[in-house]
C-alpha cells in the first residue's frame, strides 16, 4: 500500500522516452547531454548515459555535487548557471578535481569570478558564453558581445573558451541557427574556434536538426514529460512517466471533491494552462484550486468519486513536482514492486 500523495516514476516510460530522443539524435549527429532538474536521481542520469549521453547538465553546484556523489558513472558536468560568490566557487574547484567540468557565463563580472578561482588551478576550466536566442532569460544580447566574452574568457587566466550555449524559445530553431552561424564565423576571426553549440529544450527536441550547427542538446523534462508537453503536442498521456497519487478526502458535492495533494505536491504552476493537473482517465475533472495540503476536483456532471478512493494525476510541471519530494516512488516491470528511491538532488539552496 502506497501512502499519499506519492510522486510516482514508471521507469519502463522512462527508458522509452530516452531512447526515442536518442534514436532522433543519432539520426542526425546530435550529441545529448541531458538536464537532471528534472528527476534529480543518479540512476536515471546512469539511464541516460548507457543510452549514449555524453554527460548530464545541471542548474546548480549542489545539484552537480550531489550527482557526482551518487554515480561513478557521471565524468562530464556542464553546469548552465552564472555561478556568483566565493563560497559557490570554492566548491566549484573542488568539483573541477573529479569530474570534467564546464560552465557558462554572459558577463565579465562572471567570467572575472571564475578566473580569480581558477587562476592557479592545474588545469584551466571550459567556460561557454551563454547567448539570448530569444527566450528572453540569460544570455549575451548580440554575436559581438559574444564574440567579445568569447575573447575574453580565453584570455582570461585559469579559464578556456569552451563554446557557446543557449537556452531558446520552443520553436527557435532558425534564430539559433542565424545567431550561432554569426557568432561562430565572428568567434573564428579572432582566430578561435567554438568546440561546442550547446541547445536545449524539450518543447521543440525533435526539431533540434533544424540548427545544423548545434553539435549537442539539452532536454530535461523529456525523462518524464508532463501536462505541459501534452498541451503542446508533443507527447501522449500514455509518455508521461511521472505523476501523482493521491487519496479522495472529503466529497462535500455531488460535482465536487478534495484531495489529499496540494500546492506542495503539485506545486503552483500553470505554464499558460487551466488547471494544475490532468486526472488520468477523467477527462470531465478538472484540478482547478489548490491550498498547500487540498487540490480541489470539480466535474461538470457527478464527480463520481467517495472518500478513499485513489487518483493519478499527470502535474502541470513534472521538474517542481520532483523537486517537492524527498523521495519517490519508481515502478518497473523488472520489479516485483515499488521501490523508494531518494531525491538526492533537491531543494538545497546552495
Amino acid at each position: 500500500m502506497i501512502d499519499t500523495p506519492a510522486v510516482l516514476i514508471d521507469l519502463d516510460i522512462a527508458k522509452r522516452n530516452i531512447h526515442r530522443f536518442h534514436a532522433y539524435a543519432d539520426r542526425h549527429g546530435i550529441r545529448v547531454r541531458p538536464h537532471i532538474k528534472t528527476h534529480k536521481l543518479p540512476a536515471v542520469a546512469e539511464m541516460q548515459l548507457a543510452a549514449g549521453a555524453i554527460g548530464i547538465t545541471c542548474q546548480k553546484v549542489s545539484e552537480a555535487e550531489a550527482m557526482v556523489c551518487g554515480s561513478k558513472a557521471i565524468r562530464d558536468v556542464l553546469i548552465t548557471y552564472n555561478i556568483i560568490g566565493a563560497a559557490k566557487l570554492e566548491r566549484l574547484k573542488a568539483l573541477a578535481g573529479k569530474v570534467k567540468l564546464s560552465v557558462v557565463a554572459d558577463s565579465r563580472e562572471v567570467v572575472d569570478g571564475l578566473s580569480a578561482a581558477f587562476h592557479a588551478a592545474s588545469a584551466p576550466l571550459a567556460v561557454l558564453v551563454e547567448c539570448n536566442t530569444g527566450a528572453n532569460r540569460c544570455g549575451v544580447a548580440t554575436v559581438e558581445e559574444a564574440e567579445d566574452l568569447a575573447v575574453a574568457i580565453q584570455a582570461a587566466p585559469g579559464l578556456v573558451f569552451g563554446g557557446l550555449m543557449t537556452y531558446p524559445p520552443a520553436g527557435g530553431e532558425a534564430g539559433v541557427e542565424s545567431f550561432m552561424r554569426q557568432a561562430t564565423t565572428r568567434i573564428n576571426a579572432r582566430g578561435l574556434t567554438v568546440p561546442v553549440v550547446s541547445s536545449g529544450g524539450t518543447p521543440s527536441m525533435m526539431h533540434a536538426a533544424g540548427s545544423p550547427t548545434t553539435t549537442e542538446y539539452r532536454p530535461g523534462t523529456y525523462v518524464y514529460n508532463d501536462r505541459s508537453l501534452v498541451a503542446r503536442g508533443v507527447c501522449s498521456w500514455e509518455d508521461c512517466a511521472l505523476s501523482v497519487l493521491a487519496t479522495v478526502v472529503s466529497v462535500p458535492a455531488p460535482d465536487r471533491a478534495v484531495i489529499d495533494a496540494g500546492s506542495k505536491t503539485l506545486t503552483s504552476d500553470l505554464l499558460g494552462l487551466e488547471g494544475y493537473g490532468h486526472v488520468l482517465g477523467r477527462d470531465d475533472v478538472a484540478i482547478d484550486q489548490l491550498s498547500e495540503e487540498h487540490g480541489r476536483l470539480v466535474s461538470t456532471g457527478a464527480i463520481g468519486l467517495a472518500v478513499g478512493d485513489k487518483v493519478r494525476i499527470v502535474p502541470n510541471h513534472a521538474c517542481v513536482v520532483t523537486n517537492m519530494v524527498e523521495a519517490v516512488m519508481v515502478t518497473s516491470a523488472e520489479r516485483t514492486g515499488p521501490e523508494i528511491w531518494p531525491v538526492v538532488a533537491r531543494g538545497k539552496i546552495v
